[in-house]
């Protein structure tokens, strides 16, 4: 009997244990390697009907035609903290602070997402529909062309909102690996005009690639940057310019893998060659480099992908602060009135009647922006720098030496879509980029020759309160 009881016990026992095994697993928190879950979305936001296309001041009519569909994708990430970032990319030329608000303040309602965990990147694809106040001054738009603006404005942010909540409601278990690849048609153009071939020419050609992989080793999302304008098109066609087809292509290796295209530094650099002429003969040349260039960035990352790349570990600790960037000393109002007597352009004459007309409603000009900086930085693994606007690629090398080749990741075209960011060399070089024609952003004055130290140290600011996985709100 006593054996037997002993026997009874033990069987008692093991169930017992078990059962409480079985209950701590179900009481865990379902995660990949790393603590993480996941998710990824896309949402189709090909125009239903002819639209100005952004990005080109010099187009004359609608879009004609529709070649390659698309996208706003999201990717959500939640790491081993509970807490839920996400990264949203888009097919667009850029975003205004009105679309950002809107897109925010939704984002925060709905899914309870801080600001300093939203990235809102764009590719700033010049065959992309204008919206709402995006560059609004390179765009002499009819009523009937501005009511489709306004239409398809009011239907993105929508679907900003929509893609933010499928990808969250994707979220599983995953795992994050990060290494990076080259590719090498994106060309310093400063240098690719008359007169200009005495410039330095830097340029940044790694490509970093964020990959996710599901629980049962499948990928499901992958996340990719390279530094360089999307402007290998520029008819009236929409498309997703190169970036367009590296993610096309992309997707078509690794279906349902969803793949995102997140930006970088490329504000001095174009796809070269490129062809921009009129000549019907010539016009395959464009949607042939575009092709072309999307299957050599997509290449790159799928080297990559086949490679060996490094596991990313968390939590995300994320930071979103503003820096106050002076202007150069703003016109007077007889200096604009001076200037648009002699403006050698539309885009110009517009520009200047806008400060004029800013003139009149505020009694003065802007002498300073604020400039949003984003820095998002997972565990010890990989350092996310978000800069606004279009920063020359001095940006992205400066950070990646300050802080590491291999674990430094910059983006540009975040935020607002407000102007080119000129480092110092670049605005005393002058030029494009430079120090000419800010009135077609709107703004007054070329910036102070302060403004690369002035993101330089806020960026510090931020990476050092992340890595001491401070929250700053």
């Amino acid at each position: 009997m006593e054996a037997a009881g002993r026997t009874a016990n033990g069987r008692w026992l093991a169930r017992g244990l078990l059962f409480a095994t079985a209950l701590l697993v179900a009481s865990m928190p379902s995660t990949g390697q790393g603590g993480w879950k996941a998710g990824a979305a896309k949402v189709d936001i090909t125009p239903d009907e002819p639209i100005w296309l952004a990005g080109y001041g010099g187009r004359t009519k609608v879009s004609e035609e529709v070649i390659q569909h698309i996208y706003v994708k999201a990717l959500a990430l939640q790491d081993e903290t509970g807490r839920t970032s996400v990264i949203v990319t888009s097919d667009l030329v850029g975003l205004s602070p009105s679309m950002i608000e809107k897109i925010v303040e939704r984002a925060q309602q709905e899914y309870r997402l801080t600001r300093e965990r939203l990235i809102l990147n764009y590719s700033h694809n010049h065959s992309a529909p204008v919206t709402a106040d995006v560059l609004h001054i390179y765009y002499d738009l009819d009523a009937q062309q501005k009511a489709a603006v306004d239409r398809y404005t009011r239907k993105l942010v929508d679907q900003y909102v929509e893609v933010i909540g499928r990808a969250i409601r994707e979220l599983a278990p995953s795992t994050l690996a990060f290494e990076q690849g080259l590719a090498g048609f994106a060309v310093n153009r400063r240098r690719s005009r008359p007169g200009w071939r005495h410039v330095p020419g830097p340029v940044d050609p790694d490509v970093p690639v964020l990959s996710v992989r599901g629980a049962d080793g499948k990928l499901r999302a992958m996340l990719f940057g390279y530094a360089c304008h999307n402007t290998a098109l520029g008819r009236y066609q929409v498309s997703g310019d190169y970036a367009g087809y590296a993610q096309e292509a992309l997707e078509k290796a690794y279906p349902p893998a969803i793949a995102l295209f997140l930006m970088g530094c490329g504000g001095d650099q174009n796809p070269l060659p490129r062809y921009q002429g009129d000549d019907p003969d010539l016009s395959h040349y464009s949607v042939e480099l575009a092709s072309m260039y999307g299957r050599i960035l997509a290449g790159a990352v799928d080297l990559v992908l086949h490679g060996k790349m490094r596991p990313v570990s968390g939590p995300v600790s994320a930071a979103f602060d503003t820096v106050d960037i002076p202007f150069q000393k703003a016109p007077t109002r007889a200096d604009l009135e001076s200037a648009l007597k002699q403006a050698g352009s539309a885009v110009q004459r517009r520009g200047l009647e806008y400060l004029l007309r800013t003139l009149d409603r505020e009694g003065r000009l802007p002498t300073r922006y604020p400039y949003p900086v984003q820095v998002w930085r997972f565990g010890g693994s990989l350092t996310l720098i978000g800069l606004t606007g279009e920063p020359v690629v001095d940006y992205s090398l400066r950070f990646k030496v300050r802080y590491g080749w291999e674990n430094t990741w910059v983006a540009g075209y975040n935020n607002e879509l407000l102007s080119y960011i000129p480092s110092l060399r670049v605005l005393k070089e002058g030029g494009y980029e430079g120090t000419e024609d800010m009135t077609e952003y709107g703004l007054p004055a070329p910036y102070g020759h302060a403004i690369e130290e002035l993101i330089a140290e806020k960026v510090d600011d931020l990476v050092r309160e992340t890595r001491g996985n401070g929250e700053h709100r």
